[in-house]
């Protein structure tokens, strides 16, 4: 970060593993020092004779708490981080690089919000959409012809499909076409888009990072040319992140990589229970055998992570059973400690997507008290 008080990573004679990392990562080594970064609350700073690379001003210079965290995630994901307001804030800045007229790949079924500021964008002539079937590799290579940015989601928002990003992103590269991935779902534990060639990697530190539903936070994670302008970019429109969430951001991603680890867990179990039930008409979950990502899962991700979806008879079928649970929480939003479902074709955005498909945010209870609680919801 540019400025600040600075934090020193770990360093050892070898690779460390990210449950090592997301502990120990953006701590102040220094004698005495706080084991614990403060929640530094300022917006200015004492100045010297000396100011050229001292910090001046928060939202352009940031704070030690924000220093911390981004450190710390910045070497779980590969690269350097940068901290922002909310996800959505994260991807305004990375399309506020793009020149009018510019032409933007994106998925056919990912993020709504994104969908949303990029149909915007449109209508006020700024940029021109190129909905692609991500999965589809051939399609999306196409698709970048004469394009300006390539945009993925990997797995999908709420279908949990994935693209073959590391063909996908290898072609972008050959055809000079920048690319973003939301990794959102896969976190920087299971998933490393920046090793795979992209040259932005988005996510929102609202869902698994944070990990507690109690913060708005987003986070883009690149290097180089790429960090500097959306450095700048967040100093220049603001969409700084408030010096309690970050705090709660941090001690959140603390415990990301055993969190990750347990929910996926469950959502392997919970796939193949509900694979058998006989009121679900198909689970999407590609840590099953049967599931058509599978293979490219295993090839590109770490693990099969917390997200599934599956799909009943019709809406209301789906309706009833969102109504009925009571340990699994009826509620939008994921990646928080307990486990969340909600029916996603009934916001009109997401009209496309089939009516009686449930998107589940898996947590870290007890796998048989959240199948307890899914087979009554389930029952007729």
């Amino acid at each position: 970060m540019a400025g600040g008080v600075g934090h020193t990573a770990v360093v050892t004679d070898r690779a460390l593993s990210p449950h090592t990392v997301a502990v120990a990562a953006g701590r102040d080594p220094s004698a005495q020092a706080m084991l614990n970064p403060p929640i530094a609350l300022g917006s200015n700073f004492r100045l010297t004779a000396e100011t050229d690379h001292l910090p001046n001003y928060s939202r352009n210079d940031g704070t030690v708490t924000w220093q911390a965290f981004e450190e710390a995630l910045g070497l779980l994901e590969g690269g350097q981080a940068i901290a922002f307001s909310s996800g959505m804030a994260a991807v305004t800045a990375v399309l506020e690089q793009l020149p009018t007229g510019a032409v933007v790949v994106v998925p056919t079924t990912s993020y709504v919000g994104v969908r949303q500021q990029l149909a915007e964008r449109e209508q006020r002539g700024r940029v021109t959409v190129r909905p692609v079937d991500a999965t589809d590799t051939d399609a999306v290579v196409a698709a970048l012809e004469g394009a300006s940015l390539l945009w993925l989601e990997s797995p999908s928002n709420p279908t949990i499909d994935l693209t073959d990003l590391p063909a996908v992103l290898a072609a972008s590269r050959v055809l000079g076409v920048p690319s973003v991935v939301d990794s959102t779902f896969a976190t920087p534990v299971l998933q490393h888009p920046l090793a795979m060639g992209a040259d932005v990697v988005l996510h929102s530190v609202t869902k698994f990072i944070g990990g507690h539903s109690d913060l708005l936070m987003g986070a883009l994670v690149a290097e180089g040319e790429w960090y500097e302008r959306l450095l700048a970019t967040r100093g220049l429109y603001g969409a700084v992140p408030g010096a309690l969430e970050v705090y709660l951001a941090l001690r959140g991603l603390r415990t990301l990589p055993l969190r990750v680890e347990r929910a996926s867990n469950n959502a392997q179990e919970l796939a193949k229970r509900l694979y058998h039930h006989p009121a679900v008409r198909r689970v999407r979950y590609p840590g099953l055998r049967t599931d058509p990502w599978h293979r490219r899962a295993q090839a590109q991700m770490i693990g099969f992570g917390p997200m599934l979806s599956f799909d009943l008879a019709d809406g209301d079928a789906a309706d009833r059973a969102c109504a009925r649970v009571r340990l699994v929480v009826h509620a939008t939003s994921l990646g928080g400690v307990e486990t969340t479902m909600e029916r996603r074709n009934k916001y009109p955005s997401e009209a496309h997507v089939d009516a009686g498909l449930i998107r589940m945010s898996v947590g870290i209870e007890d796998v048989d008290d959240l199948w307890d609680d899914l087979q009554a919801a389930l029952e007729p």
